[in-house]
């Protein structure tokens, strides 16, 4: 094929997939690295956490490696049963996965038969960046502050329920863990991804949810949701007239997602290298860094995103949630 293709991206419907693509190259046994296209999978429909992150950083990083990142939402249990795909998949590097605080950190805890290990069974890639949580409700759900919520909550939870991406997904352990200190418990209804989820809640079917910022910035914005407070030390520029939880009340409520790549386990070194390399020089890139954080993404330090410090990261979550999660 001769010429360049026209990059493809943007947030499209659940379970479909989406190439980022680049010149079509001669391809040959012997080319080093990547001498195809790779599979980027995704393991929550479309619109979500993860997805939105993933699909901008495979842009750039398409560019870096000069083949086409092809995204592969698959939704489905809190988003393990794609990881679980992802993890058994050859290590080659044309299989990565865009794993969560929730498929890497909260899952053991939710899933007693997971069939992966969050630490051992995958070569940690790097961590693209992290958003802290926010309690959002329906527009006209009945309080107009956190106070007002937990006083609502504590007094109807038998009629109130919440919405969330499935067990052991970032907003069903961000809600988890708001649960475990007021001393709830509501009803609690999955989904197959944070968008249909806050879809729900925009309609007004659902009452409230515990979500990362950049999954719905843009509803609190347009007022079609309602933000009572932010789980991060500080506000967030993009929503910058929503108080923080230590702001309005509740200061053990502190809480961040976070969205990292990973490969099957024992992938080459060679291989490694190039896939975190591109990765960081995506972070390091201006436009790129200046998307995530339009969105209320907050970057790593470099320090902080290397293969190393992700596995770290991923040992102590496991450990963090398993406490918090015993208690629901």
């Amino acid at each position: 094929m001769s010429g360049r293709r026209a990059l493809l991206a943007g947030i499209v419907a659940a379970g479909s997939i989406v190439a980022v693509d680049l010149p079509a190259r001669a391809q040959t046994q012997t080319k080093p690295y990547p001498s195809r296209s790779i599979t980027l999978i995704v393991p929550f429909a479309a619109g979500g956490f993860n997805d939105v992150i993933a699909r901008i950083v495979a842009e750039h990083m398409a560019r870096t490696l000069g083949q086409s990142i092809v995204i592969e939402n698959d939704a489905g249990a809190g988003g393990t049963t794609a990881t679980r795909r992802a993890a058994q998949a050859a290590a080659d590097g044309y299989t990565i996965v865009a794993g969560s605080m929730g498929t890497h950190g909260a899952a053991p805890s939710q899933y007693p038969n997971l069939r992966y290990d969050p630490v051992d069974d995958f070569t940690h890639i790097g961590l693209i960046a992290e958003a802290p949580a926010v309690i959002v409700t329906r527009k006209d759900f009945p309080a107009n502050d956190l106070a007002e919520f937990i006083a609502y909550v504590k007094k109807n939870q038998a009629s109130v329920n919440e919405a969330h991406a499935g067990a052991g997904s970032q907003m069903h352990t961000y809600c988890s863990l708001l649960h475990s200190l007021l001393g709830t418990r509501t009803g609690r209804i999955g989904y197959r991804g944070g968008a249909p989820a806050i879809n729900d809640l925009v309609a007004g079917q659902v009452d409230f949810s515990c979500v990362s910022v950049n999954t719905v910035a843009a509803q609190i914005q347009g007022g079609t949701v309602k933000a009572l407070a932010v789980a991060g030390p500080e506000r967030v520029a993009v929503i910058k007239d929503v108080p923080t939880t230590a702001e309005a009340g509740l200061p053990e409520f502190q809480v961040s997602g976070w969205s990292a790549m990973f490969a099957p386990r024992n992938l080459p070194p060679e291989v490694l290298a190039r896939l975190s390399g591109a990765l960081g020089t995506a972070l390091d890139d201006a436009a790129t860094a200046r998307r995530l954080l339009d969105i209320g993404c907050s970057l790593a330090a470099k320090d902080d995103r290397t293969p190393q410090a992700l596995r770290k990261r991923v040992e102590s979550e496991v450990a963090r949630w398993s406490a918090v999660l015993k208690r629901q």
